[in-house]
């Protein structure tokens, strides 16, 4: 087996109209699992993705973190085709396998955002972010998301305004805060 990295995926470029955004996903191990990270982490959403994911949780022995993290991915495959149900059950199959997996909660919170339930997307965000996530600038953009959908602004700018300070080069986060006019007092 070797060893795969975190990847930071972004659903923002497939969901951001949709009032979503970003994910992220680990996974450690080899096969069907290796091939249902890379197509979370190189953005894809077609049902092969998920099958291989789903073939790896049914067929592969993985360890718990690598089945919590082959859940997340499926998860994060799930939630770019809009299928939130699905993809928050994977989350919580996720987080039940590995409490500690912050992925798996600030991937939740996405789906929340993605179905308008703000406050729930919040509450799952900042639990994720508090655990540690290897992309918090995904987070704190889906935050922005959220708290801008509850109506809090300034909330909704400071989240934006993180997310484009962790990934200076991300232009998601840039797009929201362009539509902000700022005044001072």
């Amino acid at each position: 087996m070797r060893a795969i990295p975190l990847a930071a995926l972004c659903a923002a470029s497939v969901l951001a109209a949709a009032g979503a955004a970003g994910a992220s996903n680990m996974i450690i191990g080899g096969g069907s699992a290796q091939e249902c990270s890379d197509a979370a982490e190189k953005g894809r959403t077609d049902n092969r993705a998920v099958l291989a994911c789903t073939t790896a949780l049914e067929v592969e022995t993985l360890n718990f973190r690598d089945r919590a993290r082959t859940f997340v991915n499926r998860g994060v495959l799930q939630m770019r085709q809009r299928q939130f149900g699905a993809a928050r059950a994977d989350f919580d199959q996720a987080s039940s396998l590995d409490p500690n997996l912050g992925e798996a909660y600030v991937n939740r919170g996405a789906t929340f955002v993605g179905e308008e339930r703000y406050k729930e997307g919040v509450e799952q965000i900042d639990k994720g972010l508090t655990m540690g996530v290897k992309a918090p600038e995904k987070a704190f953009f889906n935050r922005g998301l959220a708290n801008e959908g509850l109506g809090d602004l300034t909330a909704a700018y400071k989240d934006y305004s993180r997310a484009a300070e962790l990934k200076p080069d991300w232009p998601a986060p840039k797009t929201e805060l362009a539509r902000f006019t700022v005044k001072r007092p």
